[in-house]
């Protein structure tokens, strides 16, 4: 417990000299601030000093609870319940121990943090972790520790959205230096119906069973800033990171495996085809440093998939899809709209159809994709493209 104590002291300390910084995603030196006046997070200018740290420590069949001033928490076994609606205090839940069959659900109208310190959670009926709250979820992982949430294949009928091991009503913001193993088996391994931010060194291990979803879903934005992040979907259909908005790369060590193949759905006698991908997003996709590496195996597999343009400008990135072709055409990097390169390192292979599709008919190579400036090195061919800067 000492490292948990001397982390929330400089924690709390820190909490009492920063105020918020308008539309900074990625300053977690205020995390433990909130601002209940403001319904935008992304703009709260009001400090306020945490003032409820509870400790839940799982127990296999069991949880404690200390700390809890305000009667917050409740427990079942090891199902636990923080139902926080009308307080305007600042709170930090810091979780440790061990169950095989229990879970944390938090209901609360204000942001707060959540500090991994060592913790196992597996709840076979729904996620191990579920925030109903709105606001901003801020997830650390305690330095040195491991941490491990795993859901069921099947999730009992509730009331509230369940939709992976991990998931958050509002943004989450994972930052620390711990290491985080998420398993899906049933929906997504992570989940929000906001946005996803991973900063600092935290280590996040995603895996996804045949019978779940995505690796990480995302409905408002993914942006990742450092860390190292694995990512392993087997499902067929499923993509390691699935976000509805935008998708940005900055920073961090990443590597996604897929290896299901396509499904195909009939609606109205019209076939929909949903092709298993590295990343899905709806919106621009931008890289402009970091690692990201990819490898797609199933029949149709797509590496990066994207609505709209993908620009990359910095970085290393790594495609390579194996998968065959007999119902969807596999592609390294696809846009509905355009594929540009201007900087770093890049690289897309495939066994069969295209490396790099940008929606053009043209039997070009040249023409798939766009490329700013003079590389030091440049191969395009249909099913290898390769560019350094």
């Amino acid at each position: 417990m000492k490292k948990t104590f001397l982390f929330l002291s400089a924690l709390l300390m820190t909490a009492g000299v920063f105020t918020a910084c308008d539309n900074d995603d990625t300053d977690f030196s205020n995390y433990t601030l909130v601002n209940d006046d403001d319904d935008d997070d992304d703009n709260d200018t009001t400090t306020v000093a945490v003032t409820d740290t509870i400790y839940i420590t799982y127990n296999n069949t069991s949880a404690t609870v200390s700390g809890d001033t305000q009667g917050l928490v409740t427990t079942s076994n090891a199902h636990v319940t923080v139902n926080d609606l009308t307080s305007a205090r600042g709170m930090v839940l810091v979780l440790s121990g061990s169950a095989t069959d229990g879970s944390l659900i938090v209901y609360r109208t204000a942001k707060y943090t959540l500090v991994l310190n060592g913790v196992s959670i597996a709840n076979a009926n729904g996620p191990a972790i579920n925030n109903q709250c709105s606001k901003a979820l801020y997830v650390e992982c305690a330095d040195s520790t491991t941490n491990s949430l795993s859901d069921g294949t099947a999730y009992s009928a509730q009331t509230y959205d369940q939709k992976g091991a991990l998931f958050s009503e509002g943004q989450i913001f994972f930052s620390g230096s711990g290491t985080l193993n998420v398993n899906g088996s049933c929906k997504n391994a992570i989940a929000s119906d906001d946005y996803i931010t991973i900063d600092g060194d935290i280590v996040i291990n995603a895996v996804t069973a045949s019978t779940g979803s995505n690796g990480i879903k995302a409905n408002d934005g993914m942006y990742i800033n450092g860390g190292t992040l694995t990512i392993n979907v087997a499902s067929n259909g499923g993509r390691g990171i699935r976000c509805e908005a935008r998708t940005t790369i900055t920073g961090g060590d990443i590597k996604i495996i897929t290896t299901g193949d396509c499904v195909i759905e009939t609606v109205d006698g019209v076939a929909d085809t949903t092709s298993a991908a590295g990343i899905k997003c709806d919106s621009l996709f931008s890289m402009t440093g970091g690692t990201l590496t990819i490898r797609s195996s199933g029949d149709g597999g797509k590496g990066i998939n994207c609505n709209e343009n993908i620009e990359f400008s910095g970085g290393t990135l790594d495609v390579q899809t194996t998968g065959d072709n007999e119902e969807a055409k596999p592609k390294a990097v696809k846009s509905d709209t355009g594929i540009i390169v201007s900087g770093g390192s890049f690289t897309a292979k495939v066994s069969k159809s295209w490396a790099c599709d940008n929606g053009t008919e043209s039997e070009t190579p040249e023409d798939h994709l766009t490329v700013v400036g003079t590389p030091s090195s440049s191969t395009i061919t249909k099913k290898t493209v390769i560019i350094n800067y």
